[in-house]
């Protein structure tokens, strides 16, 4: 698995924003992922996936990641170009092809609204699924160019909102059930607890 910490360094240098962030999210995802009962090799590829989901940033310019306000039409394009990128990566290596459909749709929304291809409901493939509302609870806890953490009862107060729209409901069903039960874990920075 060097090549996956490689990666996923080599993602963390070009966005301090983005340090921890694959740990987190893959602690965040693998709680989910037991709660609908993924066990040995599909817990395994949802582990790869959520280490490497954000891999096709490193083809996104720096001073797009770091920007702190909003950004422009052709710098949010290469942002939703990622997914593709990442997946083109772990597709190219047999070792981490399992990934593919996790770095592929993790931006993929239960409404269909989301990038790149649309996909909407089960089409999403179910890792997928948990790797958005672990990537997006994640990214609300932590501080970003372009705003502060959230606290964690906002961040739990807008997964249940969107289920339903941006998330699969049942995933953040299990999400709410495993963080209640105390099975997650995760590494909350200490702006966001409060």
């Amino acid at each position: 698995m060097g090549s996956v910490a490689a990666l996923t360094r080599a993602v963390e240098r070009r966005d301090p924003y983005a340090r921890g962030h694959a740990d987190r999210v893959t602690e965040l995802a693998i709680a989910i992922g037991r709660r609908f009962g993924l066990a040995g090799e599909r817990l395994e590829e949802l582990r790869l996936g959520a280490r490497l989901h954000d891999v096709g940033k490193l083809a996104v310019a720096h001073g797009v990641l770091l920007k702190p306000g909003a950004l422009t039409t052709s710098e949010l394009v290469q942002v939703r170009a990622h997914p593709r990128v990442g997946a083109r990566l772990v597709g190219a290596s047999d070792d981490l092809r399992g990934a593919l459909p996790y770095v592929l749709y993790h931006h993929e929304r239960w409404d269909g609204g989301g990038y790149p291809e649309g996909r909407a409901g089960e089409a999403i493939p179910l890792g997928a699924r948990i790797l958005a509302v672990a990537d997006a609870f994640d990214a609300m806890t932590c501080d970003r160019p372009y705003r502060r953490a959230r606290p964690v009862g906002h961040a739990l107060a807008e997964l249940f909102r969107c289920a339903g729209s941006q998330f699969d409901p049942q995933v953040v069903s299990a999400f709410l059930e495993a963080w209640e039960a105390g099975e997650i874990e995760t590494r909350v920075p200490a702006a966001a607890a409060s």
